[in-house]
């Protein structure tokens, strides 16, 4: 399956097979090894075979992608079975791998945010600021000033610390706290919201309504192990609303083909520039400064190892050539996942009671099913202890509104993304419990809905063991690691470690979370010794 033969990555679904025996692979000389095909391996394996480096990527599975992937499911079907959403893909990457004229499409989900309510009552929190207002103005009118308000100081934050082009502080280094100080010039509405709001007190300060609060509360918790009441919440809430794909700021939208796409885009693009990408080679050890020794006991040397695994994942293939400063720093970001996913297929789209119908405007958005402040909490606190909650919090999105490509003709696509679940259960295991955590969940959603669970086709459902199991992220944490603010900008992991020539590309590092790809350019940079003063 060797790239010259002209075989793209998508059309393999990203199984791409070994380029080469692997005593071939061992025998030729290599300037980098990147452990880990997840999208931002695969951008910094491109970045650095642009700038004439002998690169080899090395990845556990047969298939390239990490959790940014897609696989068949069910026959006919083209599932991402993690990522789900793009919004925060960097412009620079986008641009610099020119990834549209490689094939890549983004729909934006313009019609914002659906949330129906228990009192039958339902907003949609559009992108359009007049349709927006219209539906505010319904349901909350005392509350349209201070939902201005709140998009406001989003607005400043934004602006101050990732403006378009090379100002943005998410490229490079990260940025001391210093300079982020200096950016915010006395804003201290901006500040808080970055440092130390909780995601209940950002919206209590400018909402009245308790409806329009809980709408947005889940927005403060997106895969993070904390509830909205916990401090630096609301700065998860900005960190997701912080991009600037298609040239707006905040939109959110779907990859053509699945979210997958974008990795396999990278795979062609990084191989196009002369990387070898060769999967289902599981890496044992790595040993810094000389090269990594795969599982079969094979040694392939370069001087330059670059880990896109997680940190817990990286520190084990250390073993004891870690550092222990390092060791101990990474030890201490939590990394227990409290999220399940859950992949389905419909015979027709969810009829939400509050506004009935399978083809409405919502379905063309996300749609999120609300707790109240005090389920928040009661949920947050049952997952910690190894007990299902009465009720998740889900978010959902709807592949084929927008792309038939990836489901057979007639078909829907349901992606669920929901919080919170145990790791591990204080009674029994996911393999005994995992129909019940979908039931739940399914549940959750069609309290509101009149035609679930009977328009339900199949159901994948997928628990923090299953995602740590079949993506390798430890604890099944989608974000390498929590991103609330005491684990952002410089107190994220740093590309360079200290170990010789090892370094980190992958979620663990600046500036964060998410199908980003800028934290691979990041470490392709300092590998390069490219990086520029702001």
């Amino acid at each position: 399956m060797a790239f010259r033969e002209g075989i793209r990555t998508d059309a393999t679904l990203g199984i791409v097979g070994l380029p080469a025996p692997v005593a071939e692979l061992a025998a030729r000389s290599w300037d980098a090894i990147v452990v880990g095909a997840g999208h931002n391996g695969l951008t910094c394996a491109a970045y650095l075979a642009r700038a004439g480096k002998r690169v080899l990527v090395l990845e556990a599975r047969k298939r390239v992608g990490g959790a940014c992937t897609i696989e068949a499911v069910w026959p006919g079907y083209r599932i991402s079975p993690c990522a789900y959403l793009a919004g925060l893909l960097h412009p620079l990457v986008i641009e610099e791998l020119d990834l549209p004229g490689h094939g890549f499409e983004w729909i934006p989900a313009t019609a914002g945010m659906f949330v129906p309510f228990d009192d039958g009552q339902s907003i949609q929190l559009w992108d359009d600021e007049g349709c927006c207002d219209a539906e505010i103005r319904r349901l909350a009118p005392r509350d349209l000033a201070g939902w201005h308000a709140m998009g406001d100081v989003k607005r400043r934050l934004r602006d101050a610390i990732r403006p378009s082009g090379a100002r943005d502080l998410w490229i490079g280094r990260a940025p001391s706290l210093d300079e982020i100080e200096a950016r915010l010039d006395g804003d201290e509405e901006a500040r808080k919201l970055l440092f130390e709001w909780s995601m209940v007190e950002f919206v209590e300060r400018y909402l009245s309504d308790e409806r329009l609060q809980s709408a947005m509360l889940g927005q403060g918790v997106i895969g993070t192990n904390a509830s909205p009441h916990d401090a630096g919440t609301a700065s998860i809430h900005f960190h997701h609303v912080s991009g600037r794909m298609g040239g707006g700021a905040g939109l959110w939208g779907y990859v053509k083909g699945g979210m997958g796409t974008i990795s396999f885009l990278l795979c062609d693009i990084a191989r196009e520039a002369g990387a070898v990408v060769a999967a289902g080679l599981p890496v044992a050890r790595i040993v810094p400064g000389r090269g990594v020794e795969l599982e079969g006991g094979e040694r392939i040397d370069a001087p330059c190892v670059v880990s896109n695994a997680d940190p817990r994942a990286t520190l084990r293939m250390l073993g004891d050539q870690a550092d222990p400063a390092w060791q101990a720093r990474v030890e201490a970001i939590p990394i227990v996942g409290c999220t399940v996913k859950l992949n389905v297929a419909l015979r027709e789209l969810p009829s939400f009671r509050a506004r009935p119908g399978t083809r409405q405007p919502h379905h063309l958005g996300q749609v999120n099913t609300p707790l109240s402040k005090t389920e928040w909490r009661l949920a947050h606190q049952a997952a910690r202890e190894g007990r299902l909650p009465e009720r998740l919090w889900t978010e959902l999105y709807f592949q084929t509104a927008h792309d038939a490509s990836v489901a057979p003709e007639g078909v829907q696509t349901m992606s669920v993304f929901a919080q919170y679940v145990p790791y591990s259960f204080a009674e029994g295991s996911w393999e005994t419990r995992r129909d019940e955590v979908g039931a739940l969940a399914l549940g959750s959603i069609a309290r509101y809905c009149e035609n679930l669970p009977e328009a339900v086709l199949a159901m994948e459902v997928l628990g923090p063991p299953d995602i740590e199991a079949a993506v390798g992220l430890t604890g099944g944490h989608i974000f390498q690691g929590e991103c609330l603010p005491p684990y952002m900008w410089s107190h994220r992991l740093e590309s360079r470690t200290p170990m010789p020539g090892l370094f980190l590309c992958g979620a663990c590092t600046h500036p964060g979370g998410s199908v980003i790809a800028i934290n691979g350019r990041n470490a392709a940079m300092e590998i390069l010794g490219a990086h520029q003063a702001r």
